[in-house]
């Protein structure tokens, strides 16, 4: 939708990304917002590519063994992303035993804003910076950009942690976080 607006000569504001991801906007809405025109053949063509891309949506194998193994021990887990509208119910098709969702596109807010991770721990039924009421956990959480999901996340009681998946950092892989996860809770 950028790239047409630019090609179509539109001055993009600084924030088109920002309203991309945090209005909860149809394809065409989102133009409209964004002030490009669409002929009926680019409406048609955008909307082809954007089904392509969701349909072709598949969650990493460590993710879904990660889950697993954090939900056979009684771990809360859920989902706190960037992410646009039209792929929202795909990310819940493919992860629906979550215990919270919170998408940017819904919360109104981008990562690193702190509301986002407040949104998810209501969701979630937990308080960030707080052991469980047994004692035995404390809000994690895992993902691939140190700004929003490692140093955001820490600004609000959340120990957040980086995934590198190039081999470089300290974790490279979700079952490797998960079984970390397990190993303290199991203390």
């Amino acid at each position: 939708m950028i790239r047409e607006g630019r090609r179509q000569g539109v001055e993009l504001k600084p924030d088109s990304t920002h309203i991309a991801m945090t209005m909860n906007l149809s394809l065409d809405e989102l133009a409209s917002e964004l002030g490009v025109s669409l002929t009926a053949s680019k409406r048609d063509e955008l909307h082809r590519r954007l089904e392509a891309e969701v349909s072709s949506i598949e969650p990493y194998p460590d993710a879904i063994k990660a889950i697993s193994l954090l939900k056979a021990h009684g771990i809360k887990t859920g989902i706190c992303s960037n992410l646009a509208s039209p792929f929202g119910p795909k990310v819940r098709e493919i992860f629906r035993q979550m215990d919270g969702y919170a998408f940017s596109f819904e919360a109104g807010v981008m990562k690193p804003d702190p509301s986002i991770y407040r949104l998810i721990c209501d969701q979630m039924d937990v308080e960030p910076g707080h052991y469980f009421s047994d004692g035995s956990g404390r809000v994690l959480m895992i993902g691939d950009s140190q700004n929003c999901d490692q140093d955001g996340p820490r600004a609000v009681g959340i120990a957040g942690f980086y995934l590198d998946r190039t081999g470089r950092g300290t974790i490279h892989d979700l079952i490797e976080f998960a079984e970390m996860v397990v190993a303290h809770n199991g203390q």
